[in-house]
């Protein structure tokens, strides 16, 4: 049996649309939020399966946010929780 942990990062999918949860649009000088299409990170994920990879990590975020945790779990978990907030607004 072999298992692989996928870790994805921000992938433009319609998940937030299914979910009902309403998300801003970016404010007018507000930074985007980059995603990874989700052809790219399908083909991501898939590779690292077929390639017998325990984790796959999928887009730059995930890999930064990686090494984040790893350096310093609770920085990470602050910093994702302040991307969290600045997406879904106030």
């Amino acid at each position: 049996m072999r298992v692989s942990v996928v870790s994805p990062g921000a992938v433009a999918t319609n998940i937030t649309v299914n979910s009902g949860v309403a998300t801003p649009s970016a404010p007018a000088g507000g930074r985007e939020h980059k995603t990874l299409a989700a052809d790219k990170a399908a083909k991501i994920i898939l590779d690292g399966m077929e390639q017998n990879q325990y984790r796959v990590l999928v887009g730059s975020d995930a890999k930064m946010l990686d090494r984040l945790y790893r350096l310093h779990p609770r920085r990470a978990a602050g910093f994702l929780a302040n991307q969290m907030k600045d997406l879904l607004g106030p």
